[in-house]
């Protein structure tokens, strides 16, 4: 056996091996140690590790550059955060350089991560969401987890050696922490978070002869939208003297699903990675309803019709179901708009949840953008990427970023300054303070404990998609005259399941995938048996010399 023949070898002079030994044997160390590293790689659905050695001091003694991927749709004043931030960190830290590259798009920056993954180009900071970081970590080291990093005394939240007064980990608000938790480890922070919120033409609504509620229901919005459709007379509505009206209009369809089926009760997916979308009875009943309603022109999504916003503020839409973070669009006076003036129609807008189905158990998605820190092989690249990352949670960075959306700081350190304060109570009515914005943000700071999330694992951005593709089809089959019923149903649960690869979906990036095709394990075992076969002549080499 080799460890006998290790243990037992011949002295030579000086007490060690012969050198012909002493090479064999480190031959035969180095073909063990590739072999097993086969073997590990052929493990079906291996994930990234748990863990990060922080260095023991921060460098800077040399120059690191980090390069930071973020999105920014059109705002400039978000570019200006993120520049300001930059040279606010770079003065901190001198010996550290950012370099900014902004996307439009979240999809866009995801695409570009799983290219640069298999080139080793990955970005050092990335603003991301967690169904995409759950995709990286099938890369093992991808991403860096966060758990020692956040925990150290020295450089973790709130720790000694800071340079600037970051949040502590208590100050970080405890539900969008769990959003950025994946296989019992951290992998992100959150940076800023939104909710869906649904924006009211109000004026429409009470001179269809209806008082808008608190909260909204289905029912109710299904009842207003059936009534201002139904106003049709030729080629022109009653209610806004237009050729075009669209009464109900969803921005985001894959929330729209996921939010019923939690309203609901109907099976989604678990934490595992178990699908439920396409057994559950819940949404063939959502199917069958908006099938419905898309019949009598009451309803219609963002991707057939057009962005919610245009047709809110030209007259030709009730209601308009998107996100807090566009709120700056919505309304007759929104100080950003797509359309020209003599397209604008006045009207009072109203904020409100999106449509429930109990009014006293209320459930709204809570959504937003998440900061991770890529791995790198030089340890303190990633504790500067660490720091930077650490810096976008402070009020300098979360407060102005807040401001430029109806997005939400997630600390409780920016939530209660005097700064922030100020700015949600303001009654200046300006672009900086449009009200409805201002209302949008006020609304998910008080309805945080009654935002949900979906589970995050390898798969569970395709679900999402998915989910979405489920309405945004019945649309379209329903506008081209076909009959939605069970077997439309089945044969689309079949095309979606196939189309989006859900029937390779095996749960989260730790879990196992379960047992390799034949033709991979037949390749392995070939690899094994001929790294044996040298080995044993290596061996056997060995054995001359002892």
């Amino acid at each position: 056996m080799r460890r006998s023949v290790l243990r037992s070898g011949r002295p030579g002079p000086a007490g060690r091996l012969t050198a012909g030994a002493a090479k064999c044997k480190r031959r035969a160390a180095l073909l063990v140690s590739v072999l097993a590293a086969i073997l590990l790689a052929g493990c079906h659905g291996s994930g990234s590790t748990g863990s990060f050695a922080v260095p023991e001091q921060l460098d800077e003694s040399r120059q690191v550059e980090l390069t930071f991927w973020a999105k920014n749709d059109t705002n400039k004043n978000q570019t200006a955060v993120y520049k300001n931030a930059i040279r606010a960190f770079e003065k901190l830290y001198p010996h550290i350089t950012v370099n900014l590259r902004l996307y439009t798009d979240y999809g866009k920056i995801y695409n570009d991560v799983i290219t640069n993954i298999s080139t080793g180009t990955t970005p050092d900071v990335c603003i991301t969401y967690p169904d995409h970081i759950a995709t990286y970590l099938t890369g093992a080291g991808t991403v860096a987890p966060l758990d020692e990093l956040m925990a150290d005394a020295r450089y973790g939240l709130g720790g000694s050696e800071l340079r600037f007064e970051g949040p502590s980990r208590e100050e970080m608000i405890g539900e969008y922490m769990q959003e950025c938790m994946l296989s019992e480890h951290c992998y992100a922070l959150p940076f800023m978070r939104s909710s869906e919120v649904c924006y009211v033409n109000e004026t429409y609504v009470e001179k269809l002869g209806y008082e808008l509620p608190e909260v909204l229901t289905w029912d109710f919005i299904w009842e207003v939208s059936e009534a201002a459709a139904a106003t049709k007379k030729g080629e022109v509505y009653e209610l806004n003297g237009q050729q075009v009206l669209i009464p109900f209009l969803y921005k985001s369809t894959d929330n729209m699903m996921i939010t019923w089926l939690k309203q609901s009760g109907g099976a989604y997916s678990t934490a595992e990675g178990e699908i439920g979308l396409f057994d559950s009875p819940q949404t063939g009943q959502l199917l069958q309803e908006v099938s419905g309603h898309v019949q009598s022109g009451a309803f219609s999504t963002f991707k057939i019709s057009g962005y919610p916003a245009n047709f809110l503020n030209a007259g030709q839409c009730i209601f308009a179901v998107d996100s807090t973070a566009g709120s700056t669009w919505m309304g007759s006076e929104a100080p950003l708009m797509d359309i020209s003036a003599d397209k604008i129609v006045p009207f009072k807008t109203a904020v409100r949840p999106v449509p429930q189905l109990d009014p006293e158990a209320p459930a709204m998605m809570s959504q937003g953008p998440s900061v991770c820190v890529f791995n790198k092989e030089d340890p303190q690249q990633v504790l500067a990427s660490w720091l930077f990352a650490q810096f976008l949670m402070t009020n300098e960075v979360q407060i102005p970023y807040a401001q430029t959306e109806g997005y939400v700081p997630v600390t409780t350190r920016a939530r209660a300054s005097e700064d922030y304060q100020a700015y949600l109570n303001s009654r200046e009515g300006d672009a900086l303070h449009y009200p409805v914005k201002l209302e949008a943000s006020r609304l998910v700071l008080e309805r945080t404990a009654q935002t949900f999330t979906t589970p995050v694992f390898n798969g569970s951005a395709s679900l999402r998609d998915a989910a979405g593709a489920l309405i945004e089809d019945t649309v379209k089959s329903t506008r081209r005259k076909k009959e939605i019923n069970e077997a439309y149903l089945q044969e689309l649960y079949e095309k979606t399941e196939g189309l989006y690869h859900l029937d390779e979906v095996g749960g989260q990036m730790s879990k196992d995938l379960g047992p390799l095709p034949l033709t991979a394990r037949l390749l392995l075992g070939a690899l094994g048996a001929a790294w044996v076969l040298i080995a044993v002549v290596v061996w056997r080499r060995t054995k001359k010399y002892t």
